[in-house]
């Protein structure tokens, strides 16, 4: 990656030239650098959901506004439908779009305005709470390194409850399971939290605990931010792991517990016996690999769209519209094979790896090809699909071509000056005239002039 230029070096020599590219990406770089994700507040207008179904839209207040992306797979996570006039509070990455230089934000999650006073009783009864001492690292109960018998605070019909047990089956099918059921959402939950807790703790026959649930909305997980709760945890015997809703989720819960999982799955790793640190090295560089090729195809969906913008109202030239779609044919193309080399580089890599470790090279090798396959795969469909588009736009531009009309049997008639003739007006008897057919000229005289 080039290193941004010392422009203050350049009152002493010659000043550097930039490409548009190079200085866009440079500026995206910096942004999404130096913002971190944050959390903004405004009024959704200009909303447009586009049909890759990713929504476009304008975040405004009073004196200002900002325009928004939220990729398909983040709409999909939203549970309601955006609306022009919302007022919405969107969980953001400050960024730049390098194909047109439009400073943006990229949506990661948003939520409806009016959560605030939850926010704010939170932040009180946490600071309650820390000040007293509750929270304090020095507390904390370390895990046990081999537990023989584990408790599982949740619902009974909690899908967290699946993927705990299904988690567990996985990585230790040897140890025992008991369930303490309790609701996780609703008033009374918190009082049978805090009883659910008791209990484990009197029973003292489990060596940790998983207190679990699914993600949510603020007002789903409350039931975790209750002080009640979080006395109870501090007060049981057992070491107790939070695994509640999903990574960007945070409640008191989750201060209170010996330890805090980024979900419930994430729960019950970190009470079952850790897995080799090999397997878990590939794990986390297959995630990255994934998020970098979804990257990649949310890119290449947002200028598709842009695109199929500009060919919603056609009015230059039919020649310079087909040399664009020959340009981004190519452009494609090459980020579609940049991408490829890229999955196959990073494979190569991972292959070294593990070979260097010395694991078991025969699973780990099966394992390389199948995600070699599913990704030539993807890459293969993805390129059919862009190539079939751009077939039909090709398509679309010929029927607009002047000489298809022509073939079809009409005419154009130019008068003695080469002029187009469109009125009988134009003409008089014996003036010379010109048939330009789909096939050849000819010239003619007129002889009959009707009007």
């Amino acid at each position: 990656m080039p290193e941004f230029p010392n422009f203050s070096a350049s009152l002493a020599a010659s000043a550097p030239i930039l490409t548009v590219s190079l200085l866009n990406r440079l500026a995206r770089e910096r942004l999404e650098t130096a913002f971190p994700l944050c959390w903004v507040a405004g009024e959704i207008s200009n909303l447009t959901l586009a049909a890759s179904g990713h929504a476009y839209f304008s975040l405004k207040d009073s004196s200002a506004q900002v325009r928004c992306v939220m990729f398909r797979n983040r709409v999909q996570l939203l549970g309601w439908r955006l609306q022009n006039g919302q007022h919405i509070e969107a969980r953001v990455l400050v960024t730049l779009y390098e194909a047109r230089g439009d400073f943006q934000l990229n949506v990661e999650s948003a939520r409806k305005a009016g959560v605030g006073n939850l926010h704010e009783q939170f932040e009180r009864l946490k600071e309650k709470l820390e000040r007293e001492g509750l929270f304090a690292s020095e507390n904390k109960r370390p895990l046990p390194a081999f537990p023989r018998r584990i408790g599982i605070v949740t619902s009974l019909q909690a899908a967290a409850l699946h993927d705990v047990l299904s988690t567990l089956e996985r990585r230790a099918p040897h140890l025992e399971i008991v369930i303490y059921p309790t609701l996780v959402q609703g008033d009374e939950a918190p009082a049978q939290i805090v009883t659910a807790l008791d209990a484990a703790s009197h029973r003292g026959e489990c060596d940790a605990l998983i207190l679990c649930r699914g993600g949510g909305s603020l007002e789903d997980l409350w039931a975790f931010n209750d002080e009640a709760v979080a006395r109870a945890i501090r007060a049981c015997r057992i070491p107790i792991v939070a695994g509640i809703g999903h990574e960007t989720d945070f409640t008191i819960a989750d201060f209170a517990a010996d330890r805090r999982a980024t979900t419930p799955t994430a729960a019950a790793e970190l009470v079952a016996p850790e897995r080799a640190a090999l397997q878990s090295r590939l794990l986390d560089l297959r995630e990255i690999l994934d998020r970098r090729f979804e990257r990649c195809l949310e890119a290449c969906g947002q200028r598709l769209d842009l695109l199929a913008h500009r060919l919603i109202h056609p009015g230059q030239r039919l020649d310079r519209q087909r040399e664009q779609l020959d340009a981004l044919q190519r452009r494609l193309a090459a980020a579609l094979r940049q991408t490829g080399a890229f999955g196959l580089a990073c494979l190569t890599r991972i292959g070294q790896r593990l070979r260097l470790a010395r694991p078991d090279t025969q699973i780990r090798r099966a394992h390389l090809e199948r995600l070699d396959d599913r990704m030539r795969n993807a890459w293969l469909s993805g390129r059919n699909r862009r190539l079939a588009l751009l077939s039909r736009l090709d398509a679309s531009l010929a029927h607009l071509d002047p000489r298809e009309v022509l073939a079809r049997g009409y005419s154009i008639v130019y008068d003695g000056e080469g002029h187009i003739v469109r009125d009988s007006h134009a003409l008089e008897l014996n003036d010379a005239i010109t048939v330009s057919l789909h096939a050849g000229r000819a010239e003619a005289q007129i002889t009959s002039v009707q009007h």
